[in-house]
């Protein structure tokens, strides 16, 4: 039986590191390539074929939700678990949204990370228990739509909201998303009115709270 070949995603180098040497550990379990931010992730799945991909949510330039959104679209047979450092509803119901297969804290032990592994690995999804008690609820929702302020947004907006609290400027934006400026400033204009919030520092904390960025110490 083949190894289950894995690409580890993780925008910190030392526990980049750490974790490819914890998962080479695991028996059965291949790291076929590990890369520190969500472009590279959906570069890595296109040239090695992995079977999972474990993410890391707050990336910059790309995070680990919108990676996932096109990972399981552009590769359906590849199945994401994303690692976060949040126990809370909010980022649990983005991380099903964007198609994830397994949602685990960056805190769990080896043993919990070998579980999640060897679950999504059979094809199953695994969720760490601090968010279970959320499943039956959030399923409930799921026929009435997208729940939450982040799932107001496009995928396009979230792009945008993220690359505004990294302190990209607008001419930045549209060189890195290759748009112009013009519809780089429509799309923060509409994303501004489905947030209600009428100012860079009130996106950026937005972005801050919903963990599509990481606060700067």
């Amino acid at each position: 039986m083949s190894n289950l070949r894995v690409v580890i995603v993780e925008d910190h180098a030392l526990v980049r590191a750490g974790m490819r040497a914890l998962v080479q550990k695991i028996d059965g379990v291949e790291v076929v390539s590990d890369v520190g931010d969500g472009w590279e992730a959906v570069k890595a799945v296109h040239a090695d074929a992995p079977d999972l991909v474990l993410m890391d949510i707050a990336m910059p330039g790309l995070n680990g939700l919108d990676a996932t959104s096109r990972i399981v679209k552009e590769s359906p047979t590849t199945r994401v678990i994303l690692l976060s450092m949040h126990a809370n509803e909010e980022y649990f119901q983005q991380a099903l949204q964007a198609g994830a297969s397994g949602y685990l804290l960056k805190g769990a032990e080896l043993a919990e990370l070998e579980l999640a592994i060897r679950t999504v690995g059979k094809g199953e999804t695994y969720l760490t228990p601090a968010v279970a008690k959320y499943a039956i609820e959030v399923y409930r929702e799921k026929s009435e739509g997208p729940s939450g302020p982040l799932g107001r947004l496009s995928m396009r907006q979230r792009e945008i909201l993220q690359l505004i609290a990294e302190g990209q400027t607008t001419k930045d934006i549209a060189q890195r998303l290759n748009l112009s400026v013009k519809t780089v400033e429509t799309h923060r204009s509409q994303l501004m009115e489905r947030l209600e919030i009428h100012d860079v520092p009130g996106l950026v904390r937005f972005a801050i709270r919903v963990g599509l960025v990481q606060p700067y110490s």
